[in-house]
């Protein structure tokens, strides 16, 4: 099978790290690509970045069916673009932050999620209460790190361990939820470090698009993800 990663900014480095993370993870006569989108924007906080990033995805999308693509994991938590690429694709779409907050709820009881900025609070809110996922999540949180900081701050890390440790006593939760596809390589040392199970969404996203597509299993085209009407 043939899968793709898509990181719908434009960071290279941020894209090598999440190869880096997935690769490892495929079973064997998985064809893995992961990719970024050049002419996207710098990074996505917010709703208006989420909306130049998602125009381009779809143009990404439209290029893997092209190439023969069987299923796709959308790699930023806001789930950029979600419903409309699953119109388009033929084989399973993921977004990571669904894929975490469900794996959250199968893992625990209550889970806090820890994101980047204030602003993206109120979308990963909406998204939870969309997904279904929201009576047990205990609460959504900013770390107040840029996303592109993650990478340059020598002090990201220690921030989101001690933020970590913080919010899981506020909040009374059992689960961690990483809330940024560009914190995928703490995911491992934080869970260590807290005890609590450590999610990153882009794998857990990964692996459940190998299996359902293990399955032949693919997003329902018959009301709501149709294909777009030809006009």
């Amino acid at each position: 099978m043939k899968l793709q990663v898509i990181n719908p900014n434009a960071s290279v480095s941020m894209t090598a790290m999440l190869e880096a993370e997935c690769r490892p993870l495929c079973a064997p006569g998985t064809e893995l690509e992961v990719i970024c989108l050049p002419d996207s924007v710098a990074s996505i906080e917010g709703s208006s970045d989420g909306a130049v990033a998602a125009f381009h995805l779809m143009q990404a999308i439209r290029r893997g069916e092209a190439q023969g693509v069987d299923g796709y994991v959308i790699a930023c938590f806001d789930d950029t673009g979600l419903e409309a690429a699953r119109e388009l694709a033929s084989g399973p779409v993921l977004g990571i932050g669904e894929a975490a907050m469900h794996a959250a709820s199968m893992l625990s009881a209550r889970y806090s999620v820890l994101t980047t900025l204030p602003r993206s609070i109120h979308i990963l809110e909406r998204n939870a209460r969309s997904y279904g996922v929201d009576r047990r999540c205990a609460g959504i949180h900013a770390a107040n790190i840029p996303v592109l900081s993650l990478e340059s701050d020598p002090e990201s890390y220690s921030t989101l361990r001690t933020l970590g440790l913080a919010l899981l006593e506020k909040d009374q939760s059992e689960c961690l939820v990483m809330g940024c596809a560009g914190m995928a390589k703490w995911a491992k040392a934080l869970q260590k470090d807290l005890n609590v199970p450590v999610i990153d969404g882009v794998q857990v996203a990964l692996k459940w698009v190998e299996s359902l597509v293990s399955l032949g299993l693919g997003t329902s085209k018959y009301l709501s993800y149709a294909p777009p009407r030809q006009k």
